[in-house]
C-alpha cells in the first residue's frame, strides 16, 4: 500500500507547489513551541504547473534547487501535497480492536467498493480517527486514494531536485493543520470543548478552495475555478501592462485612482458570488445551515477590505489566516516578509508541520 500521509518524519521541509509559484517552509520545535528556521517563494514559468498537475518536471526541479540556493534550507526530506480534486476520500467504520496491519488488509480486498479505479492505479492509505459517536467498539477511518500520475510527477520533481519527497499529503489537510494552531478559532466555549464550524478559503492563482472544518475533521471540500490571475488579467487589461507588472502593481501599488472603483471592486464582488456559491453547494449538499467563522489563506486573502466585506455582506466573522502569530522566526528570516505572505504559506506550513505529527 503507497502512502499518501505518511508517519512522523524528522526534519522535513513543507513545498507548497502551486500554479503560479513554489512556497517552502522549514520548522523546527522545542518547549517554546515552533521556530521558523527556513522560508522562501519563487515564481513557476508559466503553464508549469497546469490545472494542479506539474507539466514540467525539470523547470519545478530547478524552481526548487533556486530556492535552496536562496535560503539555504538544512533537510534534504521533503513533503508535497496533492490537490483534494484529486483525491478520493471515504470514513469507513472497522472495529476498534483491529490493528493497523489488519485494516490495511481488510481495505486492499476491499478496495474495489471504495474506490473506483484498479488498485495498481492509485496511490492508497489511510488514517484511523477516533472513536464513532455511535460505539465505542467502532473507530473512524479516513481512506484516501490519488491517481499514480499526480503522485509520480511530484515524486519527480523532488528527487530531480536533489531532495527526498518523504511525505504526500492532501492541501486541504495541510491548511487545516495550520489553522488549528490558531486553537481559539475550534472551540466556541472552551469549557464545552464545542468545536466551531470553520469555512477555510484558499484562494490561490487559478484555483479557490473552500474546506470546511470541525476540530480536526475535514467535512467538506470543494474547488473553483476562480483565484487571484483574475484580478492580475484585469489590471493588465485595462492599464495596458505585462503581466509581471500587474502582478507587482497588485502587490505593491502604484495604479491609477480609479483602480479601486472601476477594477479592484467589481473584482471582489466577482470573489464574494464564488465564495457564496460554494458555501451553498455545502448547505444543500450537507446537514449543516451556517458556519462559524469563515477563514481567508491563500495569496488572495489579503486584498485590502475582503474579509470586512465578506463579513459585512454574508454576516459571518471573517479573518485572514496567519499561522505565524505564535511562532518564532529565526534572525536569518525576513519577519516582515513572512508576515505579509502568511496566508499564502498555510499548505507550506501544514506540510511541515507533519515533522512533528
Amino acid at each position: 500500500m503507497l502512502k499518501l500521509f505518511g508517519g512522523r518524519k524528522p526534519g522535513l521541509v513543507g513545498l507548497d507547489i502551486s500554479a503560479s509559484a513554489i512556497k517552502l517552509l522549514e520548522l523546527s520545535r522545542d518547549d517554546g513551541g515552533y521556530v521558523v528556521e527556513s522560508y522562501g517563494a519563487e515564481p513557476l514559468p508559466e503553464n508549469t504547473v497546469v490545472e494542479q498537475n506539474i507539466v514540467d518536471v525539470d523547470a519545478v526541479a530547478e524552481t526548487i534547487k533556486r530556492l535552496q540556493a536562496s535560503t539555504q534550507f538544512k533537510s534534504k526530506l521533503a513533503a508535497v501535497a496533492v490537490a483534494g480534486s484529486a483525491v478520493i476520500t471515504k470514513t469507513i467504520e472497522v472495529p476498534a480492536s483491529l490493528k493497523e496491519s489488519q485494516i490495511e488488509e481488510q481495505l486492499l480486498m476491499d478496495a474495489d467498493q471504495y474506490i473506483p479505479y484498479p488498485l495498481d492505479e492509485v496511490a492508497l492509505d489511510f488514517q484511523v480517527l477516533e472513536t464513532t459517536a455511535r460505539s465505542e467498539d467502532m473507530v473512524d477511518v479516513l481512506i484516501a486514494a490519488c491517481r499514480q500520475e499526480h503522485i509520480e510527477s511530484r515524486q519527480a520533481a523532488v528527487e530531480a531536485s536533489g531532495l527526498s519527497p518523504e511525505v504526500i499529503d492532501i492541501e486541504a489537510h495541510c491548511v487545516q493543520r495550520a489553522i488549528a494552531l490558531d486553537l481559539e478559532l475550534f472551540t466556541r466555549d472552551p469549557t464545552l470543548g464545542v468545536p466551531d464550524v470553520l469555512a477555510i478559503l484558499d484562494i490561490g492563482a487559478d484555483m479557490t478552495t473552500l474546506s470546511v472544518v470541525s476540530g480536526s475533521q475535514v467535512l467538506y471540500t470543494r474547488e473553483q475555478s476562480f483565484g487571484g490571475k483574475q484580478l492580475t488579467d484585469d489590471i493588465q487589461r485595462k492599464y495596458d501592462l505585462t503581466a509581471a507588472e500587474a502582478g507587482k502593481a497588485k502587490k505593491f501599488g502604484g495604479l491609477p485612482d480609479d483602480y479601486e472603483e472601476t477594477v479592484l471592486n467589481p473584482f471582489k464582488e466577482a470573489l464574494l458570488q464564488q465564495i457564496m456559491r460554494s458555501l451553498q453547494f455545502f448547505y444543500s449538499g450537507t446537514t449543516y445551515n451556517d458556519v462559524d467563522r469563515i477563514v481567508l489563506a491563500g495569496g488572495t486573502a489579503n486584498l485590502a477590505g475582503l474579509d470586512t466585506l465578506i463579513e459585512t455582506r454574508l454576516g459571518t466573522p471573517c479573518s485572514v489566516a496567519n499561522p505565524f502569530d505564535n511562532m518564532r522566526i529565526s534572525d536569518h528570516v525576513d519577519a516582515d516578509r513572512l508576515m505579509k505572505d502568511a496566508p499564502s504559506m498555510m499548505i507550506a506550513c501544514g506540510l511541515a508541520m507533519r515533522s512533528f505529527d
